[in-house]
């Protein structure tokens, strides 16, 4: 698999011909610039012939792009997206192929988010009217438009990245001693003194007072997670021009809501890179091949802290395993999802209850792994376990997660966790899909939903669903 991978011809499809437009070229003056003749620019644009290496090299010179610019992950997640919209039931119309999908994600990008954009519309709008009655239908769900800020930069935010990183250089931190210089600096800089929240008076982690300028924080906080909110209000007072910058420049972001949430989002992303630093947390995943329980206690943060960090980590020139990051409660709901990756997290029917992040909840504390077959034959390689969250003492609230970290099989060999896994064993891999709503396969037991375009029927002899087509049955 690595090696058809690495095999596989490079196309440019339709990104070539927006990188021009871009630039304010046509065919012609691209050519001149790329050093290549008028009708092998013209093939490029159109997916005639492969990007070569050295024509790859002279676009990245010419138009300040890399060669993962051409990459297909990007392509492959709006093909999702828009496998997801266009099999949604309620739009009633037949699905097309999964080909025919591909081609209009490769070759109509726009029209083909355009679509993606305006079925999420239509199911907020939906949604809201089916629960509340009510003709306001708002533009977007704010956390779903987050969600996906964050996953058209691949999880990675250069200019914030960049701006903690120095910013924990000039403040000299030290791995896993951060939390009192970060106090220090807030009273000295910002007049703000911490206190100690009161026991039982707020759930909430971290809460500030401008007024007063006190900022009130949780008993219950560990060391890392006390450093990691005083660097978010750190970041929230110093850069707040910056994350506001970031957040305006975001077209995801079509509301006042949206953009102050992705503000916060935006802190927390500062916060982690300022107590992880990119460079040093980089070398250091590398060395320890990313055990995240060794990277916890380097960089005195928790398990789910560090995950995410490591799903963050693709600065050009230096980059880290590319992470797929998610957070589940026992109900399936997901309330983090962020990705280097181009695997998908579907938004209709729920996720596939094979994936291994489900079976950690049976084996609490334990970091379990697994090879994960998708239906279009990608294979992919994770890592999950369970945490808590909560107070202390016997009638204090607890709440309980299971994280998962995912990476292409690819890379699996860079990780400890692989590690007497026969990564290159067909037999050893475990087919999931995206959520039985729309998922392809059709000889899983676990199935709770026809996929679309079948039902179900139960076979007596082997106790399990069958599916079969809606035009055989005469309904």
């Amino acid at each position: 698999m690595t090696r058809r991978t690495a095999d596989r011809k490079v196309y440019a499809h339709a990104k070539l011909r927006r990188l021009r437009r871009e630039h304010g070229m046509n065919q012609v003056d691209m050519a001149r610039a790329l050093g290549i003749s008028t009708s092998y620019a013209n093939q490029l644009e159109q997916s005639r012939r492969p990007l070569t290496a050295s024509v790859l090299l002279r676009i990245a010179e010419v138009f300040g792009v890399d060669a993962e610019f051409f990459s297909e992950a990007a392509e492959d997640r709006l093909a999702a997206d828009l496998r997801d919209a266009l099999a949604d039931e309620a739009c009633g119309v037949p699905l097309p192929a999964a080909e025919e999908i591909g081609e209009a994600a490769r070759d109509h990008p726009e029209v083909a988010r355009a679509l993606v954009a305006l079925h999420r519309r239509y199911r907020d709008a939906a949604e809201q009217t089916a629960a509340l009655g009510s003709p306001a239908l708002p533009p977007g769900e704010p956390h779903d438009e987050v969600r996906d800020f964050f996953y058209a930069h691949h999880n990675y935010i250069d200019v914030l990245d960049t701006q903690a990183e120095t910013a924990a250089r000039v403040m000299e931190l030290r791995p896993g001693r951060t939390a009192d210089p970060l106090a220090t600096r807030l009273a000295a800089r910002h007049g703000v003194r911490v206190v100690q929240g009161a026991v039982g008076h707020s759930p909430d982690a971290r809460r500030f007072d401008a007024e007063s300028r006190l900022l009130f924080l949780s008993p219950w906080l560990s060391d890392g997670q006390r450093a990691f909110q005083l660097a978010t209000q750190l970041a929230l007072l110093e850069h707040g021009p910056l994350l506001d910058e970031v957040a305006e420049s975001a077209s995801e972001l079509t509301s006042p809501d949206s953009s102050a949430l992705a503000r916060i989002g935006l802190a927390n992303y500062f916060a982690g890179a300022m107590l992880m630093p990119y460079t040093s947390f980089h070398k250091a995943a590398e060395e320890v091949r990313y055990d995240i329980e060794l990277l916890s206690a380097r960089f005195g943060v928790g398990f789910e802290t560090a995950c995410h960090r490591l799903s963050t980590l693709q600065r050009g020139g230096r980059r880290g395993v590319p992470f797929s990051f998610l957070r589940v409660d026992r109900a399936g709901n997901i309330s983090k999802r962020q990705s280097a990756t181009d695997f998908h997290f579907s938004r209709l029917g729920g996720t596939c209850p094979l994936w291994t992040v489900y079976e950690a909840f049976s084996a609490p504390g334990r970091i379990l792994t697994q090879v994960a077959e998708m239906p279009d034959g990608k294979r992919y390689f994770w890592i999950a376990r369970t945490i808590s969250r909560g107070g202390v003492g016997h009638h204090a609230p607890r709440a309980e997660f299971a994280v998962a970290l995912g990476c292409e099989l690819r890379h699996a060999h860079r990780l400890v966790y692989a590690e007497g896994v026969a990564l290159d064993d067909p037999r050893s891999a475990t087919p999931i899909g995206l959520g039985c709503r729309i998922c392809e396969r059709r000889d899983c037991a676990q199935r709770a939903r026809p996929p679309v375009g079948g039902r179900l029927a139960i076979d007596p002899n082997r106790r399990t669903y069958v599916p079969y087509q809606v035009e055989n049955t005469g309904a």
